[in-house]
């Protein structure tokens, strides 16, 4: 216990030792990520940062070139206590930069909503901020995981997923086509709203952002990691506390819809979907896994088989294309897919 908390400190030291360093005099600046509604308001999510580094990637260009850009991205100088407006609403960034502020919710909003925001103290254009409203029409939505389950990482090896990360830029980065496919197809059209969570960090939100507009996957907001030294350790919350966390925002913000769950079982995707379906009865339509690995372990497949026994229908497969009737939801002429809240 004393040695963690000692590699914390010194941990926390060293990460303020290298924000000092790449800290920028330039003013500060907003970045939108997607936001989300709820059913009292929308949510508008940012963060405040005062360098942002950006670079365009070329699909020849060297590894090297291309681990010099993803270092890039982790060089974040960000800004507290900064204030941020949207809607008559304000609220102050956080010491990660992070800003979250909740705004009324007009009857007529459906879709992507645009919130402009601004920050009072500076003098800057407003930025557009995205706000993801599911329309009346929604029959049901659908939760996903990003690595392996949609984007080739190689997430269940902690050194073939540095390597791919770190090696490829977005240019180069592979969507698998079976997701795009079959996403588009549970999207109907952006009726239904789809949803990210990953325990990728948010420095990596635009690089992913570029990657899933470039391969024409269905957008949704994204529920990332503040991958940093914070009081759960030296990359904060762990990956199923994290994905379990969001899922459970997800279902709270959107209470009158089934949702189906995707993943893969490269990581600890079954059981944080099996724990899902335990907390929330009648929510869940059905669990989509991707077979990651070449091989599912003993103890997925035990996680697997208690999906299955909770009434969950639950597909393990190497490409979604051969997913059966029995796990997909019914088609777009059958009765909406609404949750079960008694």
């Amino acid at each position: 216990m004393r040695l963690a908390a000692g590699v914390n400190r010194a941990a926390r030291g060293i990460e303020g030792l290298i924000e000092r360093a790449i800290r920028s005099d330039d003013p500060p600046m907003l970045k939108a990520y997607r936001g989300y509604a709820e059913p009292g308001g929308l949510v508008v999510q940012g963060r405040v940062l005062s360098a942002v580094r950006r670079s365009a990637p070329e699909d020849d260009q060297s590894k090297w070139a291309n681990f010099r850009q993803m270092v890039s991205l982790f060089l974040t100088s960000e800004v507290l206590g900064v204030r941020v407006r949207a809607e008559g609403v304000e609220a102050v960034s956080d010491a990660e930069g992070y800003v979250t502020l909740r705004v009324p919710r007009a009857p007529e909003h459906a879709g992507w909503v645009h919130v402009e925001a601004e920050l009072p103290d500076c003098d800057h254009t407003p930025v557009s901020m995205p706000v993801l409203v599911p329309q009346a029409e929604a029959r049901f939505g659908v939760i996903s995981d990003i690595d392996d389950t949609v984007l080739h990482t190689g997430a269940y090896s902690l050194a073939r997923n540095l390597w791919t990360t770190f090696t490829g830029n977005a240019l180069t980065r592979e969507v698998y086509p079976d997701a795009v496919t079959l996403m588009r197809g549970l999207s109907e059209g952006g009726r239904n709203p789809v949803f990210y969570v990953s325990s990728s960090p948010w420095n990596l939100f635009g690089f992913l952002e570029g990657i899933f507009d470039r391969a024409g996957l269905v957008p949704g907001p994204m529920f990332l990691r503040d991958l940093g030294v914070s009081e759960h350790g030296l990359i904060g919350k762990g990956h199923g506390d994290h994905k379990g966390e969001a899922i459970d925002r997800v279902l709270a913000a959107v209470p009158d819809l089934r949702f189906w769950l995707m993943g893969d079982t490269g990581q600890k995707d079954a059981f944080v979907y099996r724990d899902a379906v335990a907390r929330h009865p009648g929510r869940i339509g059905g669990v989509i896994l991707r077979e990651a690995s070449g091989q599912v372990p003993q103890e997925a497949r035990a996680a697997v088989d208690e999906i299955v026994a909770a009434g969950v229908p639950c597909a393990v497969v190497a490409d979604f294309g051969a997913l059966g009737d029995n796990v997909l939801p019914g088609p777009p002429d059958q009765t909406p897919q609404r949750g079960d809240r008694g």
